[in-house]
């Protein structure tokens, strides 16, 4: 399989009031990573190998428009290919400015191919300090060099401009120091204005979390906690309007979680901008920095031969993120289940923090109750918050007339650990003429009543 390289290179930023990421270059090799490992820099162009990718893909132009660089930056790109790295170079070093074509290319031939024999010798690097000294011999292409005895040529002008010549025909391989994408995700933004509103911070976050997405790509990753950082001008900073993001510092922050790892930018963005809203800018912000904080590998999935379900909408988590972000997190409750015996400790409401709660195992039923808790029949479908105390006469307990005991009793004795709130209760399942099937308990002696007597209390209804 023949190599096939690509350079790039950006042109001059024209002027705009968008935000301009502080390395645009590392930006860009980061979304080449997508499709490729082998990424290196070579001055201020990049190169990268396609042919090893070209068929997961689907062939070469639909990985090119996979890749979909027109949008990655605010310069144009020039570009051009060859059979190997340098050969790609020195095509781009050729490329008059003002004359680079639209990418990804259109068309089977796409740009015009210099020969590597006509390419002009300062698009060779290792040859350009040589340049004056091969003009005078008559030398301007690489094609005439090329012809030049290789000994004269090694004893003259050094090894490298030989090995440089032979790496660019292909007969030495192509070694860089290939570009990895860093473990921690940290990219500042320099705005093109000053910002005072916060939420038109997110104009620039977008491109942060753009950079931050071809980041998770090339690792195989999902972000789980983020931090968003702006600087605030010192000198028209008003400590009377500092809030909770500033804590009295020329720097702002907020901090944003999902409940699971993910790579879905809008909803990223969304969130973002719920709690952008809520914050009040003290003074106006001229840089940005997003950093992740917490990131998880995301499981694959296998693709089905079948038509999969169109699937609308935001996920239960998603919705929850943006209700808590909107709202705030003290209004957004879940239950936690706790290891209890009692019916009223068996859960409490929390704030919702997104990841599932942790259950305590209980205890191993014993053999008299264990087809009882198997079915939940014995539990109610709406618990009372505080046990109601029922009359009770000689035929039995009360409410709103007598009730029938259908099942029971199923005897509980549970707390006496903490001694506060130990509970000696014999449950019942009654029938009620006017209310239905009714969940009650009566109190054995000595569980702390004052008079010392056994009473019967109403704890839950049965739908």
């Amino acid at each position: 399989m023949s190599a096939h390289w690509i350079a790039l290179r950006l042109g001059d930023t024209a002027p705009t009031t968008a935000p301009v990421p502080s390395d645009p270059l590392a930006a860009l090799a980061w979304r080449v990573l997508q499709v490729t490992p082998w990424v290196a820099q070579v001055d201020d162009a990049l190169v990268f190998d396609i042919s090893a990718s070209e068929r997961l893909f689907g062939g070469r132009a639909a990985l090119l428009e996979h890749l979909g660089l027109s949008g990655a930056h605010t310069g144009a790109v020039y570009w051009a290919q060859g059979a190997t790295s340098l050969l790609a170079l020195g095509r781009l070093a050729g490329v008059p400015p003002g004359t680079c074509t639209p990418f990804p290319p259109r068309g089977p031939d796409m740009v015009p191919e210099i020969a590597a024999d006509a390419l002009p010798l300062h698009a060779l690097t290792s040859a350009r300090p040589h340049l004056p000294t091969l003009a005078r011999l008559g030398c301007h292409t690489w094609g005439q060099l090329r012809a030049l005895p290789r000994g004269g040529l090694a004893r003259r002008f050094g090894a490298d401009v030989l090995a440089a010549l032979d790496q660019a025909y292909g007969l030495r391989p192509d070694i860089y120091p290939w570009i990895r994408v860093p473990e921690v995700f940290d990219a500042p933004l320099e705005l093109a204005a000053q910002v005072e509103s916060a939420p038109a911070l997110l104009f620039g976050a977008r491109r942060l979390l753009a950079q931050l997405l071809a980041w998770l790509r090339a690792r195989q990753l999902g972000v789980q906690r983020l931090e968003l950082r702006w600087e605030l001008d010192a000198r028209r900073g008003n400590a009377q309007h500092l809030d909770a993001h500033h804590q009295g510092s020329d720097h702002g922050r907020l901090e944003l979680h999902t409940a699971q790892a993910t790579q879905d930018m809008r909803h990223l963005e969304r969130l973002l901008g719920e709690q952008l809203a809520r914050v009040r800018l003290p003074a106006p912000v001229l840089y940005l920095r997003l950093r992740s904080l917490a990131t998880q590998a995301l499981p694959t999935e296998s693709q089905s031969l079948l038509p999969d379900s169109v699937r609308s909408g935001d996920s239960l988590h998603q919705m929850l993120e943006r209700v808590s972000a909107r709202c705030g997190a003290a209004q957004v409750l879940c239950a936690q289940v706790y290891a209890d015996h009692r019916p009223e400790r068996m859960q409490q409401w929390q704030t919702w923090s997104g990841a599932p709660a942790p259950v305590q195992p209980h205890r191993k039923p014993a053999a008299a109750d264990s087809a009882a808790d198997a079915s939940g029949a014995l539990y109610p479908t709406w618990l009372l918050a505080t046990p109601q105390r029922l009359l009770s006469q000689r035929s039995g307990p009360q409410f709103h007339g007598p009730l029938t005991l259908l099942v029971g009793p199923r005897r509980l004795e549970a707390g006496w650990l903490d001694g506060e709130s130990s509970v000696l209760r014999d449950y019942f399942v009654a029938r009620s003429a006017r209310h239905g099937l009714l969940w009650i308990y009566r109190q054995r002696l000595g569980s702390g009543d004052p008079d010392g007597t056994q009473d019967w209390y109403l704890h839950g209804y049965f739908a």
